[in-house]
C-alpha cells in the first residue's frame, strides 16, 4: 500500500499546482503593471517561503522517487493511508474553494494591490484563512501518506515556521489597509478554524 498512498500524493501535489497556478501567473502580471499598493515581503519571507516549499515538495518527491530517505519509513495501519487521501482531498478542495473566492485579491506574500478588497463570504465567512487551513490539512495528510519520520512531517514542520511567523504579520497589515472593517471581522470569525457560535 506505501506505493499506493505514494501515487495518491503525487496525484493530490499535481491537483494543488494545477489550482495555484493561474493566480500565481496573474499575480506576476499584477506585479509586471505595477498595481502593488504595499508590500513587506522580506528577504526572511523569502527564505521561509523556500523551506516550506522544501517541505510540501521538494522532501516528498525525493522521498517517492529516489530510496534516499527510506531508512526514516514507518508503517501506520492502512485505514489512516486511506484517511489521509480523504484529508488532502479535503485540503484540495478548501484550496480550490479559497482561490476561487478571494478572486483577484490572492498574493503569495505579504502584499496588497491597489485594488484590494475585503472578502468576507464565501468559506472566508467562517475563517480568515483558509489557504493556510488546507495547508495544514495538506500537511497531517501528508504524515499518514508518505509513512517517512522525515517526509511525512516535513510540511507540518517547515510550514508551520511560514504560519506562526507570517500570520500575525498579515493580520497586522490587513488592519493597517482596513481598519475596523477588519476588527470586525476577526471578531466574528476564526483563523483557520471557525469560531463556535458565530
Amino acid at each position: 500500500m506505501d506505493n499506493v498512498f505514494k501515487i495518491i500524493f503525487l496525484v493530490c501535489l499535481i491537483i494543488a499546482e494545477i489550482i495555484r497556478f493561474p493566480h500565481r501567473q496573474r499575480n506576476k502580471r499584477e506585479m509586471r503593471q505595477k498595481k502593488l499598493a504595499e508590500s513587506r515581503l522580506d528577504p526572511l519571507d523569502v527564505t521561509l517561503d523556500f523551506l516550506a516549499f522544501g517541505g510540501m515538495e521538494v522532501i516528498p518527491l525525493i522521498y517517492i522517487f529516489t530510496p534516499w530517505l527510506d531508512f526514516a519509513n514507518y508503517t501506520l495501519p492502512t485505514v489512516l493511508g486511506w484517511l489521509g487521501a480523504a484529508i488532502f482531498v479535503a485540503a484540495l478542495w478548501l484550496l480550490w474553494r479559497s482561490h476561487a473566492d478571494l478572486g483577484l485579491n490572492w498574493s503569495p506574500t505579504l502584499q496588497i494591490t491597489r485594488e484590494h478588497q475585503l472578502i468576507t463570504e464565501g468559506v472566508y465567512h467562517y475563517i480568515r484563512h483558509p489557504i493556510y487551513a488546507a495547508m495544514w490539512l495538506w500537511g497531517v495528510a501528508q504524515v499518514l501518506l508518505l509513512q517517512n519520520w522525515i517526509a511525512g512531517p516535513a510540511t507540518l514542520l517547515l510550514y508551520g515556521i511560514v504560519y506562526f511567523r507570517r500570520t500575525p504579520r498579515e493580520e497586522q497589515m490587513m488592519l493597517d489597509h482596513f481598519g475596523d472593517e477588519y476588527r470586525a471581522y476577526m471578531q466574528r470569525t476564526g483563523r483557520v478554524i471557525p469560531r463556535l457560535g458565530k
